[in-house]
């Protein structure tokens, strides 16, 4: 057993209303610079929609991820022999037209305009060349769009439905969608790391951050087109590769990631997981209906005192064993069976789970289940659709957890409103395998926990961690130094 800490996330869909502010908060933060003004490490998409970039899930297209060789796991895009061959031209590369092309506008027209009848108007200019632009996409330009025959119908995820079921989605006046926020999932198996030529992309032993060395990154570029989830960007003015850090530097002193902290929705959880190293291979290579167990199969129960002493015996420290015993993502993912991973099929194992959202499926006429709400099998959004985003295509387990979630709802209505028959939410609760007390806790984690119940940073003691590799330069008259100077501009 190799036991590995990961600072992991869950996403609560049900409870995201799309406001953007965590967009807003990591652009302000990390993103607001010449270089990647068209990068968002954090966006929030309506799905079914075509998503930023554009149509990110067809892996036909952009080749990412993971497939199965030989019973192994091998990069989709290839190994280093196609690499060596797209050096210098790879065509599985997301272009600047399928982000969109970054703008502001002239404001200056504004007090220059000179007297007239007419309002001025600021035109839209390129933030690349400067050039005045029509401005034809952007990010969440789809916005509550869903069911839109021209951006919702592009969506890659409607190829495994029926004709139907297609039609049920895009009725007028029965439209269906919701907000998926995204952000760099941190895989334990990230296809982005294995990409790199030049080994500059890393996972953080102490905590499971995924980096990007400025130092060694040779703006090769194999990262963008290995990573399934397009969320490693180019700074085409520093010409390196750039992705979301998950707020480390804010982790390292126990403040929330910048997107955790704003989110006005409290869908945002926060804790970690200790898994298994010696047996990721070996999850993922297991057929895509087992993917998403055999994720959970490789974490590892916190409480179990076998499990915490080979986690010290590994290093990890006895601050991350404390709060990964205490971590909420721990109890969605595992213990509740209710977070799933995003498509668990392409096989980085990423370690941000989303809750599925249980007003788009349930919204409808009020008949089955108690009489409150209408019943999986007549759902207004298809439970293969949701199934293609966060079971690798196995409905079982996307069933299992609306089932959870379904009898949680019933469960409170007969403690609180007191208008359904106690012998429904009982029946409901036995047939989604949940105990009364299991439903509280899961009602109180998900509408009345404070925010040090939902994200639990742990001490993350970097300077112990550090010590081991590096020697920082002692400079007696004023203290620590570095080891390398200032590279100048």
């Amino acid at each position: 057993m190799n036991v590995r800490a990961q600072i992991s996330s869950v996403f609560h869909l049900d409870k995201c209303i799309g406001c953007h502010t965590c967009s807003v908060a990591c652009k302000n933060q990390w993103t607001d610079r010449r270089g990647v003004e068209y990068a968002w490490w954090n966006d929030v998409e309506t799905k079914p929609g075509a998503g930023y970039p554009v149509l990110w899930e067809d892996q036909e297209k952009y080749r990412g991820g993971w497939t199965v060789e030989g019973g192994r796991p091998a990069l989709r895009q290839g190994g280093p022999g196609a690499t060596l061959a797209r050096l210098f031209h790879n065509p599985a590369l997301p272009v600047l037209k399928d982000y969109y092309e970054p703008f502001t506008y002239r404001y200056q027209d504004l007090f220059d305009a000179p007297a007239g009848d007419d309002q001025p108007t600021a035109r839209p200019i390129s933030l690349l060349d400067g050039r005045p632009i029509d401005i034809e996409s952007g990010p969440n330009w789809d916005d509550d769009l869903g069911g839109s025959p021209v951006y919702a119908a592009q969506d890659p995820g409607l190829a495994r439905l029926t004709a139907a079921e297609r039609e049920q989605l895009f009725e007028v006046e029965r439209l269906a969608f919701f907000y998926l926020p995204r952000i760099c999932n941190h895989c334990l198996n990230p296809a982005c790391v294995a990409a790199c030529p030049s080994g500059a992309i890393y996972k953080r032993g102490e905590d499971g951050v995924v980096l990007v060395s400025q130092d060694k990154c040779r703006s090769w570029r194999m990262c963008i087109s290995a990573c399934p989830y397009k969320k490693v960007y180019y700074n085409w003015s520093t010409g390196k590769s750039e992705k979301c850090i998950l707020c480390y530097p804010r982790l390292e002193v126990g403040e929330a990631p910048a997107c955790f902290h704003t989110c006005v929705g409290r869908i945002r959880y926060l804790g970690v997981l200790l898994y298994d190293a010696d047996r990721l291979a070996a999850a993922a290579s297991r057929p895509d209906a087992e993917l998403v167990e055999a994720q959970r199969e490789v974490l590892l129960d916190p409480a179990d005192p076998a499990v915490a002493a080979e986690a010290r015996a590994s290093g990890v420290s006895e601050q991350v064993l404390e709060a990964a015993r205490r971590s909420p993502v721990w109890r969605f993912v595992k213990e509740w069976g209710l977070a799933l991973p995003l498509h668990a099929e392409w096989r980085t194992l990423p370690m941000l789970f989303y809750v599925p959202p249980l007003l788009p499926a349930l919204a409808g006429p009020a008949e089955g289940d108690g009489g409150f709400f209408t019943s999986l099998e007549r759902a207004r959004l298809p439970l293969r659709y949701l199934a293609g985003l966060f079971g690798a295509g196995n409905t079982e387990v996307v069933e299992a957890a609306y089932r959870k979630l379904i009898a949680v709802r019933l469960h409170r209505r007969a403690a609180q409103v007191g208008d359904l028959p106690p012998a429904a939410a009982a029946g409901a609760l036995a047939a989604a395998g949940l105990t009364p007390r299991q439903a509280d806790e899961i009602y109180r984690l998900t509408a009345l926990a404070s925010m040090p119940e939902r994200v639990v940073i742990p001490g993350l003691a970097r300077e112990e961690q550090t010590e081991p590799t590096a020697d920082p330069q002692r400079q007696y008259a004023a203290g620590f130094g570095f080891l390398r100077p200032p590279v100048g501009r």
